[in-house]
């Protein structure tokens, strides 16, 4: 770990946040797995949570989709199974709960870490990658669950499976960087949370996770595109669902604005954090 004075002069350059994250490496992983495992620090199964609770909703999912409303998502062909709704929802599922985890604790990760603010000479933009590392184990667990779940409903699974770093990549870097725009705000605008909380319940409908893009109006669908989320819950569906090789020029597009966000967010967060002590 690298101290930093928070007094002092912040190096706000793209190169600086590179520097940042990779000199803060070891603490990032260390933190992270502390988080991981604090998070089930207590319960009997411990661990074991991280793999039996997606099982359990993508029972819940394929019971309730495929029994109750009878569902099915169109498009696809005559052959779609009963669990095929299920499995497909479960992608956008996992792709909205990645963006969402770290969204919505951002704006409190400063304020439920004060002793670091006025204690210790710590690197607090590591907070917001502590807090994406945490939600990247939950996606592993979950693409798991989804791979076996559809390995047991299908026979196969989908060779193009192995770009889902790829395609999740660029979705990373954006959340991190609004994470660090955010876990600034939320220190000195104490109903950022709340907001917060408001918006990503509004993207998970504005976001095709329980439906199709094709099933959106003409009219509708520039508004659903222009959801962050969209692209990605579609593509990480293409790879793994339907075997379709990524949308490479899409996702280089997507990477660069992302990396843009991230050097935003991270410039945004070493300017402002000096007050942050005098505010807590």
């Amino acid at each position: 770990m690298i101290p930093v004075n928070p007094h002092g002069p912040q190096k706000l350059s793209f190169l600086a946040m590179v520097q940042s994250l990779w000199s803060n490496r070891r603490l990032i992983l260390q933190m992270t797995r502390r988080e991981v495992v604090g998070r089930y620090r207590g319960s009997a199964m411990g661990l074991a949570w991280s793999f039996f609770s997606p099982v359990f909703m993508l029972f819940v999912y394929t019971f309730v989709f495929s029994e109750i409303f009878k569902s099915r998502w169109g498009g696809v062909g005559g052959d779609e199974s009963k669990t095929q709704f299920a499995v497909v929802l479960f992608v956008g599922m996992i792709v909205l709960n990645l963006f969402s985890e770290v969204i919505n604790r951002a704006p409190g990760l400063v304020l439920s870490n004060t002793n670091y603010v006025k204690k210790v000479l710590f690197p607090l933009e590591v907070l917001p990658v502590i807090s994406m590392g945490a939600a990247i184990f939950h996606a592993i667990i979950n693409i798991g669950v989804l791979l076996l779940a559809f390995l047991v409903f299908n026979g196969y699974l989908n060779w193009t499976a192995i770009f889902i770093p790829a395609v999740l990549f660029p979705l990373v870097v954006l959340v991190v960087g609004i994470a660090w725009i955010l876990a600034s705000l939320g220190v000195y605008l104490r109903d950022v949370a709340q907001t917060v909380g408001i918006i990503t319940t509004v993207l998970m409908f504005l976001s095709p996770v329980f439906y199709p893009i094709t099933a959106v109006p003409e009219r509708f669908r520039p508004v659903i595109m222009a959801n962050p989320l969209t692209f990605i819950i579609e593509q990480t569906r293409d790879i793994l669902i339907w075997g379709k090789m990524p949308d490479w020029t899409g996702l280089l597009i997507y990477t660069l604005v992302a990396m843009a966000t991230a050097w935003i967010g991270f410039a945004w967060f070493q300017k402002t954090r000096k007050g942050f002590a005098d505010v807590l």
